[in-house]
């Protein structure tokens, strides 16, 4: 092992899903010097594994989280206006059924979304005529009446890399592939075993304050790596979607009320499909594990086919793909009334070094959890900045909310080679450094070998220098969806291409 290193960070966040990206990208952007590492890949847990919505949580009201809905509501256009090439508004449809929540309940609803959160920019809630709005057309005819309502969409696992890029960029320490294999806590510091799992090589880092945010390993490594009895602080709930041949042609998603009292939402997802889901489950196997059951897809397509037209089968189902929450254990008796509030927690023993654990949180309030870790960070550590996030754009996202069409044409003027669907989809996933991985091409051939579909040797080549990506799964998956399009072969040629150029770039570096 190699000797002790020099320097002493004075944060180490364990986990790299929005929590803990969020939290490195505010303590560096402070001024604090910061270590992040993430066993696998960035955002390979529950931060890939979400209904991709910012939004309040309109269901929430149900079960009286007026904090938690209020702060979701607030932080929506926030988060827009921060990132507006991977965020951007939806519109949802929540058909009134006459045998479920009464109309009164629903407006009331509506009216305390409308204005508990400071809406300004996204559209206000209306009512509409289902014998005559479009949005009736693929739904059965059973519904005279329907709510409109405003909520945002996210690209959950970029938004997780993109808080991560804009930390480094700031001078964090972000290591994927690296497990924090034990922890040893001493009066002024900790010193942490990392290894990485590419190279199978071991070191020590030295630290003032740890940060848990391990999510659904939260009390894992409480108790096998901190060495904590502590171990009983979260409920892991098992959250499974599936995709389907897009369903319809409207842009707006609907929210569907199940008999059960549970809702599932129907998505536009990446042009060509529907995303349905989400379920709600106890789950108390290895997070690293899960996947969607049986009973899952039959219950997901079963309450769609209670709505749309034409039913969604089994067969129909093209991808499926399940996370875990780690939900605060609040003792709530069925699953999907578990509080989805985050809370914070220190163990900073007088004379010791200091430990704050996350348990809970969800993607919309990530920076807000963020702020409120860093003031308890800055009562072990000392105060070195203000707040600053609100109003920071992160990488890609330097233009108005307004402004997204406008600099998509500025993007094909430049590279007028892209057709329109590719030009579209790096600006949604890149925005304006969608022109830092197009460099100086001017022609498709330009961009180096094909791998299916629109993926080009440049953009992988992007992803593994600036985003961390090590295996075609990282790019297929989670830093595009691709893996909607490629091939099984297509993919094993990615995957054989990325780990002779990651292999390559490692030995550069080492040299």
């Amino acid at each position: 092992m190699p000797g002790l290193a020099e320097q002493v960070y004075d944060i180490f966040v364990i986990g790299g899903g929005i929590n803990g990206c969020g939290i490195a990208r505010d303590a560096v952007g402070r001024g604090y010097t910061v270590f992040l590492a993430e066993m696998n890949d960035l955002a390979s847990g529950t931060s890939s594994g979400s209904t991709k919505l910012i939004h309040g949580g309109l269901r929430y009201l149900e079960h009286y989280e007026f904090r938690l809905v209020r702060e979701s509501l607030m932080e929506r256009e926030v988060l827009w206006a921060n990132a507006p090439h991977i965020i951007w508004p939806m519109r949802f449809i929540l058909p009134h059924h006459a045998g479920l929540r009464p109309a009164w309940l629903l407006r009331l609803g509506l009216f305390l979304y409308d204005h508990i959160g400071g809406r300004k920019k996204l559209p206000a809630t209306r009512t509409l005529d289902m014998t005559r709005d479009p949005a009736a057309k693929p739904l059965k005819s059973l519904y005279t009446k329907a709510f409109e309502y405003s909520d945002c969409w996210v690209n959950d696992a970029r938004f997780v890399a993109l808080n991560a890029r804009d930390a480094a960029d700031r001078g964090a320490v972000i290591r994927t592939r690296t497990k924090v294999v034990s922890a040893r806590r001493d009066a002024d510091f900790w010193t942490l075993v990392v290894r990485d799992s590419l190279t199978d090589t071991t070191e020590e880092v030295r630290a003032r304050l740890v940060v848990n945010a391990a999510g659904p390993w939260v009390d894992e490594v409480l108790t096998g790596v901190i060495g904590s009895n502590d171990a009983h602080n979260v409920r892991l709930v098992q959250g499974s979607h599936i995709v389907v041949r897009k369903k319809y042609d409207d842009p707006r998603a609907y929210f569907f009320q199940n008999t059960d009292g549970r809702i599932i939402f129907a998505i536009p997802y990446e042009q060509d499909f529907t995303l349905i889901g989400t379920t709600d489950q106890d789950y108390l196997g290895n997070p690293a594990e899960v996947k969607i059951t049986d009973a899952e897809v039959d219950y997901l397509c079963a309450a769609a086919s209670e709505y749309f037209v034409e039913p969604v089968k089994r067969e129909d189902v093209v991808w499926t793909y399940s996370g875990v929450r780690p939900l605060y254990d609040d003792g709530a008796s069925k699953a999907q009334e578990a509080t989805r509030d985050y809370v914070l927690k220190a163990d900073a023993p007088a004379g010791r070094a200091p430990l704050l654990n996350i348990f809970g949180g969800k993607i919309t309030t990530y920076r807000r959890l963020s702020e409120h870790m860093l003031e308890k960070i800055e009562d072990q550590l000392g105060k070195r900045g203000n707040p600053w996030t609100a109003g920071a754009v992160l990488p890609g996202g330097d233009f108005p909310v307004t402004g997204f069409d406008a600099e998509l044409q500025k993007l094909k003027a430049d590279y007028p080679f892209l057709d329109d669907a590719h030009a579209l989809r790096l600006f949604r996933l890149y925005g304006t450094r969608a022109r830092l991985l197009l460099g100086r091409a001017a022609t498709i051939e330009d961009l180096g070998k094909h791998f299916g579909s629109d993926l080009y040797e440049a953009e992988v080549r992007y992803q593994i220098e600036h985003e961390w990506a090590v295996t075609a799964q990282d790019v297929l998956w989670r830093r595009t969806k691709k893996g909607l399009h490629l091939t099984v072969e297509e993919a094993a040629a990615l995957d054989r291409f990325m780990e002779s150029a990651v292999d390559r770039r490692r030995k550069l570096a080492a040299e």
